[in-house]
C-alpha cells in the first residue's frame, strides 16, 4: 500500500472548527466504531486588545465531545503555533486526553529557548507533553489506526496524521505563492 492511499476501510468522523481571528481550523477526530475521538490543533484566543485569554473555541469543542458522547483519548498538534495558543492543556483539564506533538518538538524549544533568554528554567526536552511522536509511528484512536508523517517545513517540529482516508496537515504544507496551508 503507498503512504498516501486512502484507506476507504476507515473514515473517521471529522468536526472543524474554524476560528476566524487566527484563520485556524480545529478538528474533532472521532472512530465511528467506538466514539473515541482526538482534537487536532485546539486554539486558545486572545484578546490583544483587552490583554485577555478566552476559551470559546475550546468550550465548543468539549460541547461537542459531550453532546456527542465521545471519549477523548488524545489531544494533538500537528506543530508549534505563533499564530494562536494551544487549548490543549485547557481541554485535557476539562476533559481528559494525552497531549502529544512530534519529538522534534524539542528542537523548536531548543531554538526559542535561547531566542527568548529563556534560560534553564525553561525545559526543552518536551516533557510538557504526554507523548513525543516519531516519524511512522502509528497510534490508534479507538480501533482506527493513525500514522504520524514527519513533515518539516512550516518548522522543524511539523508532523501530519493520516487517519483512514484523512490526512492532516495543519500549516505543513503551503503552495509555493500564496495562502494558507489549512486542510
Amino acid at each position: 500500500m503507498s503512504l498516501f492511499t486512502p484507506r476507504l476501510d476507515q473514515s473517521p468522523q471529522v468536526k472543524a472548527f474554524f476560528d476566524s481571528a487566527t484563520h485556524t481550523i480545529s478538528y474533532v477526530v472521532a472512530d465511528p466504531e467506538t466514539q473515541i475521538c482526538a482534537v487536532l490543533d485546539a486554539v486558545m484566543e486572545f484578546d490583544y486588545a483587552a490583554g485577555k485569554l478566552t476559551t470559546i473555541m475550546a468550550d465548543d469543542i468539549i460541547a461537542y465531545i459531550n453532546t456527542h458522547q465521545l471519549k477523548l483519548e488524545w489531544i494533538i498538534e500537528t506543530h508549534v503555533h505563533a499564530d494562536h495558543l494551544s487549548a490543549a492543556p485547557y481541554i485535557q483539564e476539562k476533559s481528559g486526553g494525552r497531549i502529544a506533538i512530534g519529538k522534534e518538538i524539542t528542537t523548536v524549544q531548543d531554538t526559542f529557548g535561547k531566542i527568548f533568554n529563556e534560560g534553564t528554567a525553561f525545559q526543552r526536552d518536551g516533557s510538557q507533553f504526554d507523548h513525543l511522536f516519531s516519524d511512522g509511528e502509528k497510534f490508534l484512536i479507538g480501533q482506527m489506526e493513525v500514522e504520524v508523517l514527519y513533515t518539516p517545513g512550516h518548522t522543524p517540529a511539523c508532523v501530519s496524521y493520516l487517519a483512514g482516508d484523512a490526512l492532516f496537515v495543519g500549516d505543513t504544507m503551503f503552495m509555493p505563492d500564496f495562502g494558507t496551508a489549512r486542510c
